[in-house]
């Protein structure tokens, strides 16, 4: 009897063991919690509008419609300042920011869309431009889609020529005539390249804005 009672108790403490032995589940074995997932952010501006910018012929816009992938899209703005959006067809959209562009074709949609919700974004503000003539590389139009100096300028237009005169180059701005100036009589800045490039004098490398002429007269 004392041999059986013997035994049964280590036949209980070998079963316990091994109950003890047995490993549990890791952790990569155990369900991760499940984050919820939240809808694509749409896409920014490639370029940032400063405040008060006004949208112009040739400027490249995103239209975007909360949860309407049909309606959104990009679009050029054509000569006359219009847009063709689907539904909407033809808006105005040139000498408005971007929020009351976005106010407008809201309010044009909600005869289509009840709960129409608009943003428009700025992808490309190619109505902003600066001008360069005479003797550098590539005279024309530039784009002013962020800040751009004289000295800049001349770099992208790829440099004065050889017969470029450095010290009479003349930066044309219009004027809207503030009781100064006649209106539409351009306001008139020296820049002297040798001096700029001399690090002297870097005051009249100015910041230009849309519309400046930048003039490069033969020596």
């Amino acid at each position: 009897m004392r041999t059986f009672v013997a035994t049964a108790l280590a036949l209980a403490l070998f079963v316990q063991g091994t109950a003890l032995a047995q490993p549990g589940p890791s952790q990569a074995q155990r369900p991760k919690p499940t984050t919820p997932t939240t809808p694509p952010a749409v896409p920014g501006p490639s370029v940032p509008a400063e405040a008060g910018f006004t949208i112009g012929p040739e400027d490249v816009l995103g239209i975007n419609f909360w949860r309407d992938q049909e309606m959104s899209g990009d679009v050029t703005v054509r000569p006359d300042g219009m847009i063709t959006l689907p539904l909407i067809r033809d808006i105005k959209a040139a000498g408005l920011t971007p929020n009351q562009l976005a106010d407008r074709i809201q309010e044009a949609a909600r005869e289509y869309i009840t709960d129409a919700q608009v943003t428009v974004v700025v992808r490309q503000m190619n109505s902003r431009k600066v001008f360069i003539t005479g003797e550098v590389a590539r005279p024309g139009a530039y784009p002013l889609s962020s800040a751009l100096t004289v000295m800049q300028l001349i770099a992208v237009a790829g440099g004065l020529t050889e017969w470029a005169s450095l010290s009479n180059i003349t930066v044309f701005r219009a004027d809207a005539g503030g009781g100064v100036r006649p209106a539409g009589q351009p306001v008139t800045f020296r820049f002297n390249y040798r001096e700029v490039s001399e690090r002297r004098n870097l005051a009249q490398n100015i910041e230009l804005k849309p519309g400046d002429t930048v003039v490069v007269p033969e020596k």
